[in-house]
């Protein structure tokens, strides 16, 4: 058998049955083609938005949640509606001891200030922080270091700044760890420079929380609270359980949804994660249903090979041919059909990949990030349709071998 597989011969006569019907060859394989084709595309598009997304969503800890105060919109214990609510450093402790699961609490204070270098002025978000910010949001430091706890203890006049606020007051390529602004008419000297996480403005520049409460007199209020929970907790009870205690804390009506607003980083994040999950199964689905029907066609257009060489094969027997010859050599008919329209269909597909990550690597904001499939998949892909041409090669190769000689040379 082996040696039939590797036989010149046997392989210059496949060739040769496939050239006299170029146009059938040309169709059948279109829908093997289309299958890895479509397959290739549509898995690398999905790896390229779900790259989108770690990239713009990755920064944050995924079971987290983060809750601000608002106003009123019930009266309560002889308060009117209306009334603002104010967080501050005691709600932290609450949260924190109060609520099970939950790992960590960061408070965060933030406004917008004029912020000046030399004759340039510009406006940016300040936020105010602690050093373990960075174990919920990863800090994508260039050069120098975040914030640390003495600068907490001692009040120091640190900051550090994004990427945005480097390109806009400093020349390219100036080295900036060391030198000074002025924020809120105050000089800050610079300490690290962390690349832009889009996560909005408050993350232009940070500085100690303790500074922030100083210059800016906000005391021991909080604009905000992130909140995540361990990953075996679900963060949804986390969220309910920190706004009812937050609620009882400053006498809110325990039905008032209003007061508290919130917005669940983990429950957005499980659901883009399902919609990629889908999005891949749905690409698989497609791509392999098309691959199928693709190979069936083969299928089918080996049966009428066979059937128009059936005197052929019949001369073919009488010469002494043994039947496994002929199965044999049907059966690579069959996956030589299917593996190189799948060739052809992984390398148009790579194509369209490598146009989609060309275009999307001069766009500034681009929908799709090395978009790709990998390696074994691919290989995967092969061996698939290896597989899937020998089997579906069986069905014309038996067909082949159970006509007798003598009626097969009968055939007109």
């Amino acid at each position: 058998m082996v040696k039939n597989v590797f036989d010149k011969d046997t392989w210059q006569e496949i060739f040769e049955v496939l050239r006299k019907n170029k146009f059938r060859t040309a169709v059948t394989m279109l829908g093997v083609f289309w299958g890895v084709f479509l397959l290739v595309s549509l898995l690398g598009a999905a790896r390229g938005l779900k790259n989108k997304f770690d990239q713009e969503l990755g920064d944050f800890a995924t079971n987290s949640v983060f809750i601000w105060a608002q106003t009123t919109s019930k009266p309560f214990k002889g308060f009117q509606k209306g009334r603002p609510i104010t967080l501050n450093l005691k709600d932290v402790d609450i949260v924190k001891h109060g609520v099970d699961g939950v790992e960590y609490v960061v408070p965060r204070n933030q406004t917008t200030s004029t912020v000046k270098y030399n004759t340039k002025r510009v406006s940016f978000g300040i936020s105010g922080d602690y050093p373990f910010l960075a174990e919920v949001q990863k800090q994508n430091l260039i050069f120098g270091r975040f914030i640390d706890q003495l600068d907490i203890e001692e009040r120091r006049k640190v900051c550090v700044i994004s990427t945005d606020v480097y390109r806009q007051l400093f020349n390219e390529g100036e080295y900036v760890i060391g030198r000074y602004i002025n924020i809120n008419e105050i000089n800050f000297k610079i300490v690290g420079l962390n690349k832009n996480s889009r996560n909005g403005p408050s993350d232009d520049i940070n500085i100690p929380f303790t500074t922030f409460q100083e210059i800016y007199n906000k005391g021991n209020d909080i604009s905000w609270m992130m909140i995540t929970a361990n990953p075996n907790y679900n963060i949804n009870q986390v969220e309910s359980e920190a706004k009812n205690l937050l609620k009882i804390a400053h006498d809110i009506n325990p039905d008032d949804t209003r007061a508290l607003g919130s917005f669940n980083f983990g429950e957005l994040f499980k659901k883009l994660t399902g919609f990629l999950s889908g999005m891949q199964f749905l690409t698989i689905f497609v791509g392999i249903s098309t691959l199928i029907a693709g190979v069936f066609a083969i299928g089918n257009i080996l049966l009428i090979t066979v059937k128009e060489r059936t005197k052929e094969i019949g001369v073919r027997r009488a010469l002494g041919a043994k039947p496994l010859e002929i199965k044999i050599q049907i059966i690579l008919e069959s996956v030589s059909l299917t593996l190189f329209a799948g060739i052809i269909g992984i390398i148009f597909g790579g194509f369209v990949l490598y146009i989609i990550n060309t275009i999307s690597e001069k766009s500034p904001d681009p929908v799709l990030i090395n978009a790709s499939v990998s390696i074994p998949t691919v290989l995967a892909a092969l061996l698939t349709l290896i597989l899937m041409g020998s089997l579906i090669g069986l069905i014309p190769a038996h067909r082949a071998i159970i006509i007798k000689p003598i009626d097969a040379l009968r055939e007109e």
